[in-house]
């Protein structure tokens, strides 16, 4: 251990770290690219050959002149995939609730029930809703 130094073993790891953290960079700048729609071809073959020919100045270039841009698609992939998500939720909550499964129709019946009991319902009410729950 003597052969190499704690500060030497410092800056090993900080220029690792900053290695990984290139990297993730220059993927994340390719990945932006083939996402955005508004560059055409000859557009994203200009921005990833200057990324993957000059690479350091290449994607400094791009985070300076698009960073706004790469911003507003990251929250506009989110935004997507979020409201993506609850559509799928509310389907599948949809599918297994409420709509002809057996709990979902005992639970309305239940409802009903304690709606009809406590008076805030008359007795037609309760069986035509009662019907429309079971057709």
């Amino acid at each position: 251990m003597d052969d190499y130094p704690l500060l030497n073993l410092f800056w090993t790891m900080l220029w690792f770290f900053l290695w990984v953290m290139w990297f993730f960079l220059l993927f994340k700048v390719i990945t932006d690219i083939f996402r955005d729609h508004s560059l055409h071809g000859w557009g994203k073959a200009g921005w990833l050959i200057l990324v993957l020919l000059i690479p350091f100045i290449g994607v400094f270039i791009y985070v300076i002149a698009r960073g706004r841009s790469m911003h507003e698609r990251d929250a506009k992939q989110i935004k997507e995939n979020e409201a993506a998500f609850r559509s799928y939720v509310q389907q599948a909550a949809a599918s297994s609730g409420g709509g002809g499964s057996g709990s979902g129709s005992a639970d309305e019946l239940s409802k009903l029930s304690v709606l009809k009991d406590k008076g805030d319902i008359s007795q037609e009410e309760f069986e035509r809703a009662k019907a429309r729950i079971l057709a």
